[in-house]
């Protein structure tokens, strides 16, 4: 089994954001812990949540991915703007202690010019300090493309920084569009991904993926979503992850450029996929 959504406006809350999930057939689904492209984060409503993961349990969903903001860059060469990216995930994780059990998904960040080795110090650095309490969540790395100085453009970087960091409580989320800007043949070889991503990685630590086609041809380094089948990967590429045996019951986000509706759409068709 697997579990099939999207990312959906926080603004209602929790519950409105299950309701809302729930209308257009998923039974997980994504949101921004504060704006994507600023700092401020929502006020927290504990019923709120309270409410919301009890009707996710009555409903069978998923575990849910919660999104750091874009703009969160914790191996950034500035000193002041490190620190507060390092105190947004803090702030980030002890807000996702209302939602226990569930996943916090963040980019790596970019170098920029310092070098993957310094990068990848202050990300562990970032998470070990973040981590402490001992919160009952999952943080996940996301793939990345990897163009400029981003980190998270290979498996073997997500690698180090996993050792870095020395916590079993770090995984991984595979964005297809990602992988496939970053130069792995997704689309024409998924099992030979998925076994070099053992082989790096392991696959325990693959705790949810990003649907997403690709505007840009494999090894673009781009990163530009595009809807499913729309784009360089195709549609087969999606049939095949939804029914692949290796990835069952893990969160399946969609982030392609689309209304609800059309995510209704989407969600719909790889249902299909699934009962065919």
């Amino acid at each position: 089994m697997v579990y099939l959504g999207c990312h959906l406006s926080s603004v209602g809350g929790y519950c409105a954001m299950v309701e809302t999930a729930k209308r257009i057939g998923a039974d997980t689904f994504a949101f921004f812990t504060r704006n994507p492209r600023g700092s401020k984060g929502k006020k927290e409503d504990p019923q709120d949540a309270a409410r919301a993961m009890e009707a996710m349990r009555e409903a069978d969903f998923g575990k849910i991915v919660a999104h750091g903001a874009y703009t969160m860059n914790l191996c950034t060469a500035d000193p002041e703007a490190r620190a507060f990216a390092a105190s947004v995930l803090e702030d980030d994780l002890r807000r996702m202690a209302l939602l226990p059990g569930n996943y916090y998904n963040f980019h790596p960040g970019s170098h920029v010019g310092q070098g993957e080795d310094a990068g990848i110090d202050y990300i562990a650095q970032a998470l070990r300090k973040a981590l402490a309490p001992d919160y009952p969540v999952t943080v996940l790395l996301e793939t990345m493309a990897g163009k400029g100085s981003e980190l998270g453009g290979t498996f073997g970087q997500l690698r180090r920084i996993l050792d870095a960091v020395g916590d079993k409580r770090i995984g991984v989320c595979l964005d297809t569009c990602h992988v496939a800007d970053g130069g792995y043949e997704i689309a024409a070889d998924l099992d030979g991904v998925l076994a070099e991503f053992d082989r790096v990685i392991g696959l325990e630590r693959l705790k949810a993926l990003h649907l997403n086609d690709s505007k840009n041809p494999m090894g673009s380094r781009k990163d530009r979503h595009e809807l499913l089948g729309k784009g360089h990967l195709g549609l087969e590429v999606f049939q095949r992850i939804v029914t692949h045996p290796l990835l069952q019951g893990r969160p399946m986000i969609l982030e392609t450029p689309n209304e609800l509706p059309g995510y209704a759409a989407e969600i719909a068709l790889l249902r299909s996929f699934i009962k065919s």
